[in-house]
């Protein structure tokens, strides 16, 4: 199959044999993405949802990783970035892949309690747009979907003892936690993301399980240097 690209798009590695289709004009992943789908694991049968996907990155590079999942449904307001993740679900071959253009708030009710597990690489940022472009801009700042509302997304969409998995700013770690709690997702699992050994850490993962039990494993932090594989510019 001919790959056809859009003006100013490249292919870029995702896994192995399988690309991703990215612009450079426009928002690109970067090693936060990867992280993510890296810390939670798949379970067999798994029904996975990606929450604000981009392009598509998180949802496709965690199938890639987690073979014996069911299916993975990514879900992304922008029309450019959902249709590139199309193209490379098509390219790449991926038989349990789909995705839906829609805001998040605005996900259909037959999604109501299907998925096993939700994963989300969120806009980190609060603010205005700035200097970035608006395409770019809500991808880094809550201008069109609120952390809030992403979490009441996520708890509406899981089924009972199903699972988040959510990255975030370490200073919102405490903003995160209420709000996962608050929507009866109970964090199970804990990381933060350092830059270096001895750095304070910047970014936190946070697992966290429909209805579960109080009591959370906190894990060591986890160091990122930019070498763990797949990155974005």
């Amino acid at each position: 199959m001919e790959l056809k690209l859009k003006e100013g798009e490249a292919a870029e590695e995702l896994f192995a044999d399988k690309i991703i289709i990215q612009n450079t004009s426009l928002y690109r992943f970067t090693s936060d993405s990867v992280l993510l789908s890296r810390f939670v694991k798949g379970k067999k049968g798994e029904v996975a949802a990606d929450l604000c996907s981009g392009s598509g990155i998180v949802g496709l590079h965690f199938a890639c990783l987690n073979t014996h999942i069911k299916s993975v449904t990514l879900f992304e307001m922008q029309q450019s970035l959902y249709d590139m993740s199309l193209r490379t679900i098509e390219y790449d071959g991926f038989s349990n892949a789909s995705a839906v253009c829609c805001k998040i708030q605005d996900i259909g009710k037959e999604y109501n309690g299907r998925f096993s597990l939700v994963l989300c690489n969120p806009p980190y940022e609060k603010g205005g747009f700035e200097n970035l472009s608006y395409e770019k801009a809500i991808c880094r700042k809550e201008i069109t979907v609120t952390l809030k509302e992403i979490v009441v997304a996520a708890a509406r969409i899981l089924k009972f003892g199903g699972r988040f998995a959510v990255i975030n700013r370490a200073d919102r770690a405490a903003e995160l936690i209420y709000l996962l709690k608050s929507n009866g997702l109970e964090p199970k699992r804990m990381q933060f993301v350092c830059g270096k050994k001895e750095a304070r850490p910047y970014l936190v993962m946070v697992e966290a399980a429909k209805g579960g039990k109080e009591g959370v494993d906190v894990l060591p932090n986890l160091v990122n240097d930019d070498s763990c594989g797949i990155c974005g510019g």
